[in-house]
């Protein structure tokens, strides 16, 4: 499995920083062409400022400094003795998130193949030097507030309005505080429509996983990436539908996306308890009428995209497979778009360049009931401890959403 750019571990917001005794700290020679920041980067250290003053600090150099081609650099990443036990054992802390933090690190150092072998097995642990000093992550988000009047994200953003918008009028609550503000980056998909079904929600959490003691919802994690991949779609002009919806939840950080109950569908009407198959009649009936509505104004292309996390046993790790819907070529050239799209990055990033991931027909609710070209998606297994990173790191959750938008614009 791999694993993108930076890790965000909001676990640890607001725990105060602990001081560990004085050990050893990785060293590393940099790649050609690496900076101070593509090196941290790579360690998934670049997010956290105190990790680029102790760099600093450690190989007695400043900002300005290039890396000295062959040299041995420090990291901020102290390597500690694992007792056999528990990490918090191993390493004198009492805090169960922090240990958690600092496992989920070694886990992913080593899923990217920068750490040899399990800490279980070398006895070795890499503690990254923000797990303890600065748990925040600094993150830049560009808002331009400017003009008047925002856009309600329960209102149609029609193609005439974005083509004279400013970016800062567009307002889309749906998600959250920090990326309600959407700019409009291009009209490449005006006049195409896409209605965005995450899989499960209400008293239905889907398919449930354990990581460190915390439980998954599949509801919550198919919704965060369906927001990401809305939000990249309106950022090109599309007009998109959210069905599955949640009052508070905007697009989220961490690792530990917290289970609830209170999303709604399209138009604010209260997920039904009814049934399985209420449940999805209800939202398929959603989607026709505003694909009739729609369709009678003209518009033509219109998707309907539903989001899943599979469950399987636990030792199954699988890849994304998608399914369309039976006689419709659109339906299975699309799939077939999108699964060539993630396959071309999977085999950039993966050592081995295998992707398993499938594409087939399947007699799916979503696929067989709804009139748009549909196509239904599960993004792994969330019980596999792989497949479960590929969910709770807010970095691959972004990397999806991105590869699915590339598919599905055509990049």
């Amino acid at each position: 499995m791999p694993v993108f750019s930076a890790i965000f571990l909001s676990l640890l917001l607001m725990f105060p920083a602990r001081v560990l005794p004085e050990s050893d700290y990785l060293s590393v020679v940099p790649l050609k062409g690496d900076g101070i920041l593509s090196l941290l980067r790579r360690y998934e250290l670049d997010k956290y400022p105190c990790n680029l003053d102790k760099f600093c600090a450690l190989n007695k150099i400043t900002l300005k400094n290039n890396l000295i081609k062959g040299k041995k650099y420090f990291l901020p990443i102290q390597l500690r003795t694992y007792d056999g036990q528990k990490i918090r054992t191993s390493l004198g802390i009492k805090d169960y998130d922090v240990a958690l933090s600092i496992q989920v690190y070694n886990e992913v150092m080593l899923a990217k193949g920068l750490k040899v072998a399990s800490f279980k097995k070398d006895k070795i642990i890499w503690v990254p030097h923000h797990a303890t000093n600065c748990p925040t992550p600094k993150t830049t988000v560009a808002i331009n507030q400017a003009g008047k009047s925002p856009i309600s994200e329960n209102e149609r953003v029609n193609p005439e309005f974005q083509k004279s918008s400013n970016p800062g009028k567009r307002k889309f609550p749906i998600f959250g505080e920090t990326f309600s503000y959407t700019p409009l980056l291009s009209n490449r998909l005006s006049g195409r429509i896409f209605y965005i079904d995450a899989g499960h929600g209400g008293i239905d959490p889907g398919a449930i996983g354990r990581y460190g003691g915390f439980d998954l919802c599949e509801d919550e994690y198919a919704y965060d990436i369906s927001l990401r991949l809305c939000r990249k779609l309106i950022e090109h002009g599309a007009t998109t539908y959210m069905i599955t919806r949640d009052p508070n939840d905007g697009i989220r950080g961490g690792l530990i996306l917290k289970c609830d109950k209170d999303e709604e569908v399209w138009g604010g009407q209260a997920i039904t308890a009814a049934g399985q198959a209420t449940r999805l009649y209800q939202r398929s009936n959603i989607i026709n009428q505003l694909y009739a509505q729609n369709r009678k104004a003209g518009i033509t292309q219109q998707v309907a995209i539903s989001i899943h996390v599979d469950s399987r046993a636990r030792r199954q790790q699988v890849d994304l497979f998608l399914y369309y819907q039976r006689s419709n070529e659109e339906s299975k050239k699309l799939a077939q778009t999108l699964h060539n799209s993630i396959k071309g990055k999977y085999q950039v990033y993966r050592k081995n360049g295998q992707y398993k991931g499938s594409v087939t027909t399947r007699d799916l609710h979503m696929l067989r009931e709804v009139k748009p070209t549909a196509i239904f998606m599960e993004l792994g297994n969330i019980r596999h401890p792989l497949d479960q990173q590929r969910i709770v790191l807010e970095s691959n959750r972004e990397a999806l959403a991105k590869w699915l938008f590339e598919g599905l614009a055509g990049k």
